[in-house]
């Protein structure tokens, strides 16, 4: 069977030193070949150049303003339309990838059932724990979310299988679905476009597939002060409606105001139980 071309779309704003780092960990993948795209979201910090001159095997597509995630990563896949890139990978600039990441994704859309491919996301700073290992849709409580987040990793999140949604954090597609599906919903402003891609891929009759043998680390807070800001909870809290109202949530959507308080305050919890240990492990570092 021959196998297809494979397109890596990292999009970049403003985020050199994480890009460059994203693209030293992609130049030592192991496994099948592929394409490496930067998309440029119209930086000001010197990011087109700087990866041009460090990474000139890289291809880049630079865009004249922020574009934002949706359209940003469609205007990538499209910069891609036509020259046979069969599966297109869709990762953060701030990540750093496992040098085996690729194959298992790969190999898990071999099957045709599934339509999404996502990894194991470890937080970058704290690298055995788990920042995502499957996603949860409850459509009766409104309930989004990471499923083993901020947990140690361990053998229960080895398991691959069926999962209700994949992080735009890195997931895996054949390009045909990601055309037929009409892309990223650039009506999200800000989160949930990761969502909404894998309801419809999920209402399309096919699977989100959780592939923990593919591993991703991710730079992200697990501070009350970076994943539970209020600003980034008010941005996650708007595209969860969205989310809600365009897939016909209905009693998510009455219970999602009701429910938000106790979240929050669990989330708050969780967050702040999470960064004692790290807190103290730095401190007798």
């Amino acid at each position: 069977m021959t196998e297809q071309r494979i397109a890596v779309i990292v999009l970049n704003w403003n985020g050199v030193e994480d890009t460059l780092a994203c693209l030293a960990s992609l130049s030592k993948v192991r496994g099948p070949a592929c394409t490496t795209l930067v998309v440029d979201n119209g930086s000001t910090d010197g990011s087109a150049a700087l990866v041009r001159r460090g990474f000139p095997e890289v291809e880049l597509l630079e865009l004249p303003d922020n574009h934002g995630y949706a359209a940003g990563n469609n205007a990538g896949f499209a910069a891609l339309r036509g020259r046979g890139f069969g599966i297109v990978v869709f990762l953060n600039n701030d990540t750093v990838v496992d040098e085996g990441f690729l194959e298992p994704l790969v190999a898990a859309l071999r099957e045709p059932w599934n339509g999404i491919a996502v990894p194991k996301i470890l937080y970058m700073d704290d690298p055995g724990r788990i920042w995502y290992a499957g996603g949860i849709v409850d459509r009766n409580t409104g309930t989004i979310a990471h499923r083993g987040i901020r947990r140690p990793d361990g053998p229960g999140f080895d398991v691959p299988g069926p999962t209700t949604y994949a992080t735009g954090c890195c997931l895996c597609m054949r390009s045909a679905d990601f055309e037929a599906l009409g892309g990223f919903d650039e009506g999200f402003g800000m989160y949930g476009e990761d969502v909404d891609l894998s309801l419809r891929v999920r209402d399309s009759g096919k699977v989100v597939r959780y592939v923990p043998s593919s591993r991703v680390w991710h730079r992200v807070s697990a501070s009350a002060g970076g994943e539970m800001s209020l600003g980034k909870q008010l941005r996650k809290g708007r595209a969860a409606v969205r989310i809600m109202r365009k897939h016909r949530m209905w009693l998510g959507l009455m219970l999602y105001p009701l429910l938000l308080p106790i979240r929050s305050a669990a989330g708050l919890l969780q967050a702040s139980l999470f960064i004692r240990p790290a807190k103290r492990k730095a401190e007798g570092s």
